[in-house]
């Protein structure tokens, strides 16, 4: 089995997102849906779920000319182009006549090799399918996305207990690599997994709140980024996801399930829904309520549980919250888990009772613990999941911790301490749901789990290390906050290339798995030195900075960089010097200097001169031919451009056609290694280039004409201009009046080095990175 070419049945919200995702990825999608009446288009339901897709905010689509691979169609004229299509899913409403219904039509013309899904939340999968033959019913396994399927990982698979293991394995294999989703083996009981525990955490919470008094903001204070959960804890993320969702799974798993589980609802919350329809962010009230006041400003009002009226609060402080803030992630759990007073007691509460619960849940909802531990990660942005969160408390102690409070245990937490183990991970090896141990190995490198063997870690700074990804293949790591470049970033690269060369390995990768790769260098350090008028340091760092971005492709042995999310200014730097590159397709990088009074300093500006330049036919790399590679180079670097996905960086020349994207996060590091080890054998050193045409002054004096009237139209300010005037002084190649001249990329990147120092000399750009390190907004100047 194979799937090249994808079929979808629905253009609702999800099923167009979902179709949207496909077309990402790059697969041929079929969307069919019904035919509207007294509509003379009967696509439009359909065509109308890709324009609604087009237009969705955050974007469906990394790059809306991806939309050309959705074929519309409707399920009356259309059904029999089901045939060509290896994967076929349905996002219809969700009736159970109604999809079985569709899968009797579905039998009679879809191929004998096509995977049949349902991205049903809430229908059994087995129920979908009775009647159905054998066959169908082999190939069939349920797909349970989480909205937005562009943005959130976690994608549940679910088999019936007729779905095949090459169905299985096939499906989950497309959905990790292709599709780019987290993918989670579910049981086909209600809920399956993350709408089962994580609605439970939320319900419970609801009670909790009540019995110790709090607000739901200071709830949310605990049960937030501190204890490594999401920025949205747990009543904001009730607020996004609607309450009326929330209302409807919560009484639907209440009648699904043993009384001892309790889903009842709060009669607060019921209220909410049932009287006051405050549904959330979709009617602008539920927990929370935003509004402006008398000067515009957005202000976030709290709902008193009491009175039903909004307050503002300002800005809730929890102190324990306060008091932890910066230590590492267990340190924090340890703290809060141990917590005196009603904050102490709310925590424990809803900790405990996560961690009874994810227990009773193993063997039922999952059989592996880790796609448990996954599905909460995945599927609600926790850092840890419950598991592995007792791992970091010692399961013991929190097994005391629950008898203390008069629980019996799940037979899971049973055999935990019959057996007297601390942890449900080990090494290689993990509980089962019987309380067995069995072997376990991520599918893909994952770097805390490397390092915890000492030997793998080559050499280490403060601020940035060199691992040891196995195979002869090394990897300079990042992991400072936001991954600013200082010393030590630059410092690691140079260590990298040493080791390599001493050590006999075959190449190395640039790149962590923290937040983000990079987002540019360390601002208040570079204005620090500016007021202090540190000149010659400066210019001794900026020399170090581009020292180490060329070396990235200048050297005797192959480097990969594998960027992610953030990589900005000095970032995008990074990953456009080495000598392939294996991005996320969440990538959103770009050359961002100029909001902050400079340009890029580092190779960026040379970079893209560069390589729009070689985008030109041969015919037009002299004079004023090169003018439209000059002005392009301009319009990205003078206006800021960031891409919004991997594949717009690729449009705006960051990324090379030649450079990897892959669509799952996790698997950056795994492959830019297995680039490396491609690359090594037949491996040639890069020479700087010579030959790179320039314009001379005839480029500045372009790009002077189009200023001029921007200045004037003050659509540009004044500071803008002296930015703007440096950066065309750059790209004219500072070769005067020789239009047909060509220079190196050393010439280039001292014309860098040189205008980053001027502009970095001028109070505006003084004024411009002070504003940005205190507002974190562009000042205009």
């Amino acid at each position: 089995m194979k799937i090249q070419k994808a079929a979808v049945i629905g253009a609702g919200v999800m099923g167009a997102a979902i179709a949207a995702q496909l077309a990402n990825a790059g697969i041929p999608v079929t969307l069919l849906d019904i035919v509207l009446p007294d509509n003379p288009d009967r696509n439009a339901a359909a065509r109308t779920g890709v324009q609604r897709a087009l237009k969705a905010r955050p974007a469906a689509f990394m790059d809306p000319a991806r939309a050309a691979l959705i074929q519309v169609g409707n399920l009356e004229d259309d059904l029999g182009k089901l045939k060509d299509a290896d994967w076929i899913l349905e996002a219809i409403i969700e009736k159970l006549p109604a999809k079985r219904d569709l899968w009797e039509k579905v039998e009679k013309v879809a191929k004998k090799t096509a995977i049949i899904s349902s991205n049903s939340s809430g229908i059994p999968m087995h129920l979908q399918i009775e009647g159905r033959s054998a066959d169908f019913q082999s190939r069939f396994v349920g797909a349970h996305f989480f909205n937005p399927p562009r943005y959130l990982h976690l994608l549940e698979v679910i088999p019936t207990p007729s779905t095949s293991e090459d169905v299985i394995r096939t499906f989950s294999d497309f959905a990790s690599t292709v599709l780019g989703k987290g993918v989670v083996v579910a049981n086909d009981v209600p809920g399956f997994v993350a709408n089962r525990i994580g609605v439970y955490g939320i319900v419970r919470a609801m009670h909790y709140i009540q019995k110790y008094g709090l607000t739901p903001a200071q709830a949310d204070q605990l049960t937030g980024p501190v204890l490594g959960r999401a920025s949205s804890a747990t009543f904001r993320t009730a607020d996004l996801s609607g309450l009326d969702i929330i209302y409807h799974v919560a009484n639907d798993l209440a009648a699904a399930t043993p009384d001892d589980e309790d889903f009842t609802l709060t009669q607060p919350f019921r209220t909410l829904v049932e009287d006051r329809k405050w549904l959330g962010d979709k009617t602008g009230s539920g927990f929370y309520k935003k509004t402006k006041d008398e000067k515009g400003k957005t202000k976030i009002l709290n709902l008193n549980l009491d009175t039903f009226e909004y307050e503002d609060q300002g800005k809730v402080k929890v102190d324990a919250v306060e008091a932890v803030k910066g230590q590492p992630l267990a340190r924090r759990v340890a703290a809060l888990y141990t917590l005196e007073g009603r904050e102490g007691d709310f925590l424990r509460g809803v900790m405990n009772d996560g961690f009874w619960y994810a227990a009773k849940m193993a063997g039922n909802v999952s059989n592996r613990l880790q796609d448990i531990d996954n599905a909460l990660k995945w599927g609600f942005g926790w850092e840890q999941g419950p598991f592995e969160t007792m791992d970091t408390l010692g399961v013991q102690t929190v097994i005391a911790n629950l008898e203390a409070e008069g629980r019996t245990l799940p037979p899971l937490l049973q055999a935990m301490k019959d057996s007297g183990r601390q942890t449900f991970y080990s090494g290689d090896e993990i509980v089962t749901p019987a309380g067995d141990p069995a072997p376990y190995a991520a599918p893909y490198l994952i770097l805390t789990d490397l390092k915890k063997d000492a030997t793998r870690v080559v050499k280490k700074r403060p601020g940035a290390s060199l691992v040891d990804l196995g195979d002869g293949v090394l990897l300079a790591e990042w992991h400072v906050k936001m991954n600013a470049l200082g010393e030590d970033q630059l410092r690691i690269i140079e260590d990298a290339h040493k080791a390599v060369t001493s050590m006999g390995y075959a190449g190395f990768v640039v790149g962590n798995q923290g937040d983000n790769y990079s987002a540019g260098a360390n601002l208040p350090l570079v204005l620090s030195q500016a007021q202090d008028e540190e000149w010659d340091e400066l210019d001794a760092a900026i020399r170090e900075f581009q020292k180490a971005t060329t070396s990235l492709r200048f050297s005797p042995h192959p480097v990969v960089a594998a960027p992610f999310g953030l990589a900005l200014g000095g970032g995008c730097e990074m990953l456009m010097h080495a000598d392939h590159v294996v991005a996320s397709a969440e990538l959103y990088t770009g050359l961002v200097e100029v909001g902050v009074g400079l340009i890029p300093g580092g190779g960026g500006t040379k970079e893209l001169l560069l390589r729009f330049t070689d985008a030109l036919l041969p015919t037009q790399q002299s004079g004023a031919l090169l003018l439209p590679a000059v002005q392009r180079a301009f319009e990205t670097i003078g206006t800021a451009k960031v891409s919004t996905s991997a594949l717009e960086a690729r449009k705006l020349g960051f990324l090379r056609s030649s450079d990897t994207i892959a669509m799952n996060r996790n698997h950056i590091i795994t492959e830019a290694k297995r680039k490396v080890l491609e690359l090594a054998p037949d491996y040639t050193q890069p020479t700087p280039r010579q030959d790179i045409p320039v314009m001379g002054d005839a480029a500045i004096g372009a790009i002077k004409s189009a200023l001029y009237g921007m200045h004037e139209g003050k659509y540009i300010t004044d500071h803008d201009l002296t930015v703007s005037n440096e950066l065309a002084r750059v790209l004219s190649g500072g070769v005067g009046n020789n239009r047909n001249a060509r220079v190196s990329e050393q010439h280039l990147l001292d014309l860098e080095r040189e205008a980053f120092l001027t502009l970095l000399g001028k109070k505006g750009t003084q004024d411009r990175i002070a504003h940005m390190l205190k507002t974190g907004k562009p000042l205009r100047n």
